[in-house]
């Protein structure tokens, strides 16, 4: 299975037009460290809609935006389920939101979704961005491409941009865990220390 992964993920890398695209502009356009995020209504793969009001409880939020169909997201699936297991309990969920257009990418749709998230036994909401309008918000360019969000006063403030980790290619070789590194910190109260890195993936389909 790893060596499929391997190959999936090479042939992306060769068609850099996956990784590249004018998407990319977008996220000069979208949400900076210390923005205030706007809440989402999204239709989950259950059919019912989610938004982060939803979680009443939740101190913050582990966002990614990801999908079925490319090979880095589909690397990071395992690592994205166990985001959710460790750290929903402590009041950080995964709300996971596919963004592509799906008469682009027909493998992204509701029906693939929903297949996906039951062969894989996902725990978090899988919602579609449908019409696209959630992820240029955020600035995402990739999937997938993560945000760390904090409940605040204010509200839903973005404490982290950018990876899961430093190696897309090998979940035992990785040094550096950003995401579970902003977590950590926000669930001690103290500063994130790596705020920003670059999200590796696929482009958005638009």
């Amino acid at each position: 299975m790893k060596k499929v992964v391997k190959l999936m993920l090479l042939v992306a890398v060769v068609f850099g037009a996956w990784s590249f695209t004018t998407t990319d502009k977008l996220m000069d356009n979208g949400y900076k460290i210390g923005d205030v995020v706007a809440d989402f209504k999204l239709e989950n793969i259950d059919g019912k809609m989610v938004s982060m009001a939803d979680f009443k409880e939740a101190k913050g939020f582990i966002i990614t935006f990801t999908c079925n169909t490319c090979p880095y997201a589909v690397a990071y699936e395992d690592r994205v389920e166990a985001l959710n297991k460790m750290y929903a309990s402590k009041g950080y969920p995964v709300i996971a939101i596919m963004p592509n257009n799906v008469e682009v990418k027909p493998g992204d749709n509701m029906e693939a979704m929903q297949e996906r998230a039951k062969e894989k036994g996902f725990t978090f909401p899988y919602l579609m961005d449908k019409g696209q309008l959630v992820y240029p918000k955020f600035g995402a360019t990739k999937t997938p491409h993560m945000y760390v969000v904090e409940k605040t006063k204010k509200g839903n403030v973005v404490k982290y941009i950018g990876a899961i980790d430093d190696n897309y290619q090998d979940a035992d070789a990785v040094k550096n865990k950003y995401v579970e590194a902003a977590v950590n910190a926000l669930l001690k109260g103290q500063e994130v220390e790596v705020k920003e890195t670059k999200a590796i993936g696929c482009s958005i389909k638009v």
